[in-house]
């Protein structure tokens, strides 16, 4: 089956529907606001994670993140199982200590020797259904509640079993660890780190959006801990939306999403700028966020 791969970047982006605990950033030019002022006080748990998701796709894409790793510029990695070079780049991360989580994959063709069968068979099902249309992410399709829960937990054992460890935090392909039939059937273990939904100013996505994404991002938060933000590296242009983006990892705990074996993103990554957008701020792994989930939000900007 041939998937369509670009179809689905952000998720949920023009979602008609509002269904979890995103702060909100009340102020774009300072990138403030968004969690109770205790929360915002609490200085020691404010870090920035740069995330290399795709680990073990492929040789490249795990070399090009192995790199940023080793100059420092990436903190984390996402890693894929059942895919070509996911043996290889776990056998690197747990020899270098790298820290992975599990990049759950619904949508995209599992390449290893070793994901034929009824793996394959059960997503290749699930990946027609979500990539059929933008909408099926949000609706719970109750015929595939058991290709779901198989393709899954087939992710987690072969994790723990390259990794020698079960996943701590989970993110998902396309961000589809936020679908409806993941999410209800609470198909990611309780008290891992969930990655939660993309974070917003004011006016860049409709209420409606927002609305859900808040919504997605407190169910989340019932299960799960989450950082406070979290974006996306690209766009790099203009440099003043990453100065404002990492200038919140002050405050808060930021995880920015990379994809090194993107040119552009790579070039980032290894050059000089970066390290001068970093200064003074703690770039660390997201296994060093904090257990306790703020309980309150609001628009004020921190005191």
């Amino acid at each position: 089956m041939k998937y369509k791969e670009d179809l689905i970047t952000e998720p949920l982006d023009k979602a008609p529907v509002p269904i979890g605990l995103a702060p909100t950033i009340s102020s774009f030019p300072g990138l403030a606001g968004g969690l109770s002022r205790e929360r915002a006080q609490a200085r020691e748990d404010s870090l920035l994670i740069v995330n290399a998701d795709d680990w073990g796709q492929s040789q490249e894409t795990t070399d090009r993140a192995l790199d940023c790793v080793v100059r420092g510029t990436v903190s984390s990695v996402s890693a894929m199982v059942f895919m070509h070079d996911s043996e290889r780049a776990a056998a690197i991360a747990v020899e270098r200590g790298i820290d992975a989580g599990l990049h759950l994959n619904f949508t995209t063709m599992f390449s290893a020797p070793n994901s034929h069968g009824q793996l394959a068979e059960h997503q290749a099902e699930i990946a027609k259904y979500l990539l059929r249309r933008r909408m099926n992410q949000v609706v719970f399709h109750p015929g595939l509640l058991r290709p779901f829960e198989y393709v899954a937990k087939t992710q987690l054992d072969e994790f723990l079993r390259l990794y020698k460890t079960p996943p701590d935090r989970i993110d998902g392909h396309h961000h589809m660890h936020l679908c409806m039939n993941v999410l209800l059937a609470r198909l990611l273990p309780a008290g891992t780190i969930a990655r939660r939904s993309f974070s917003f100013q004011p006016g860049e996505k409709n209420w409606v959006n927002r609305l859900y994404r808040q919504a997605l991002d407190r169910g989340l938060a019932r299960r799960h801990r989450l950082t406070d933000f979290f974006f996306s590296l690209p766009p790099l242009e203009p440099p003043s939306r990453l100065q404002r983006i990492f200038s919140l990892a002050k405050q808060f705990t930021v995880e920015v999403e990379t994809h090194p074996a993107r040119s552009e993103e790579y070039r980032f990554l290894t050059g000089n700028e970066i390290h001068r957008l970093t200064t003074n701020i703690r770039v660390a792994s997201l296994r060093q966020i904090s257990p306790c989930r703020p309980k309150s939000w609001n628009a004020k900007e921190p005191e």
